[in-house]
């Protein structure tokens, strides 16, 4: 299918050629400048934009920036924010002999971090010798300043728009399935986004069919088969199992905020609270898994009405990411705890239940509302820890 590119203006990443300028753009921001000024007080603008730029020679497309500029600062999440970063792709079974032989994949995964969900990923598949990283789905209530819309796209992001009318919102989906096809086809990316938007606050992750469908508009089959369409995406469920949620309080405190007052909305700064904490906060082991490819049993769906297909495929994919679930002592003990049981008890021995307990405490002291209720705080905590084992235990 032909596509005329410049009808991803509005969403894609920057290309090769306006890398340059978007850099001097984002150095000569006045909110980028005080941020770095804020990292390094001690040195002067010139000499730290001229840091920068020397450090940006040779970068020339959106991965060179990856690699060069955020692999560094990933890795560096890796080693002081986490007890580890491991990664299964067996299920995949391909031979990565080069660029043109690999194929690109869409990664459909559940979302635990804003911001670390797809760079982990990106790490992850450059260690292991993929020929590119992801290209990512951020919704633009998230694009708060003009540097980190800029930002994002030097960094292999598109843009997903959101608050609009029904008929915008076709518009819009329309276009950003047409741009993931048109990159995994014939840019040869690899995408990722997320199986549903914003986090689940509970930790039970469910795909939204409005994604399964919105990524169905476009592709040389649009207007066709669903099933067609979907399997030129390459599509693989993916898991993503952290240890501990460094969200987890936020969560919780949203969930009463919003129990004691239905019209509560997060703001603007509480966003950036859940990317700084998300990013800064300890996650402990954290584990990405790739299930095959929704390929290997997508012709078993695709005779089904259309209600039903997107149904049934939705419910596919849920068990393909519940089943690969890495689950660890904490969320065996959490379900315990709830259920005021022991059953779990081969998966945890004491020293884990001491550990988890003062995780909690200390979690809950972060807490600072208004009537603090600390038994429902404390509930709202352990159902999110205790649903993956639900999800896991419901696939077998």
């Amino acid at each position: 299918m032909e596509y005329d590119i410049k009808e991803f203006d509005e969403i894609r990443p920057y290309e090769a050629g306006e890398m340059k300028q978007a850099f001097e753009e984002l150095i000569n921001d006045r909110q980028f400048s005080a941020l770095l000024k804020g990292f390094v007080p001690w040195l002067p603008k010139s000499i730290r934009n001229g840091l920068l730029r020397l450090a940006f020679t040779g970068v020339k497309t959106p991965l060179d920036f990856q690699l060069r500029f955020m692999k560094p600062v990933v890795w560096h999440v890796v080693r002081k924010h986490t007890d580890g970063l491991t990664f299964d792709d067996g299920e995949l079974d391909i031979e990565r002999t080069g660029d043109i032989e690999t194929p690109r994949y869409t990664f459909l995964s559940n979302h635990r971090d804003i911001v670390l969900d797809s760079a982990f990923l990106d790490v992850m598949l450059n260690k292991h010798g993929y020929p590119t990283t992801v290209e990512i789905g951020i919704g633009d209530n998230l694009l708060i300043y003009p540097w980190i819309k800029r930002l994002v796209r030097m960094n292999k992001a598109f843009t997903v728009r959101r608050g609009l009318t029904a008929h915008e919102m076709m518009r819009s989906s329309q276009l950003m399935s047409r741009y993931i096809h048109y990159a995994v086809t014939q840019k040869r990316e690899n995408i990722w986004i997320a199986q549903r938007e914003g986090r689940a606050k509970d930790s039970s992750d469910h795909t939204q069919e409005s994604v399964l469908k919105m990524l169905a508009m476009g592709g040389a089959t649009e207007g066709g088969s669903p099933a067609a369409s979907l399997r030129e995406l390459n599509i693989v469920p993916l898991t993503i199992s952290y240890e501990f949620d460094p969200c987890d309080y936020l969560k919780a405190r949203e969930f009463q905020l919003k129990r004691d007052n239905p019209e509560y909305k997060k703001s603007k700064q509480d966003d950036l609270d859940n990317m700084k904490t998300g990013i800064f906060g300890y996650k402990g082991r954290v584990h990405y898994h790739c299930a095959a490819t929704i390929n290997s049993w997508l012709g078993e769906l695709e005779n089904l009405p259309r209600n039903l297909f997107y149904a049934q495929l939705s419910q596919r994919i849920d068990r393909e990411i519940h089943h690969h679930y890495r689950l660890y002592p904490c969320n065996y003990i959490a379900l315990d705890l709830l259920k005021g049981n022991r059953d779990n008890q081969a998966h945890y021995n004491q020293q884990d239940e001491e550990r988890f307990e003062q995780y909690l405490k200390g979690q809950l002291a972060k807490i600072r509302i208004p009537n603090k209720d600390e038994a429902y705080l404390r509930e709202r905590m352990l159902t999110m820890y205790a649903n993956p084992v639900r999800n896991y235990e419901a696939t077998l």
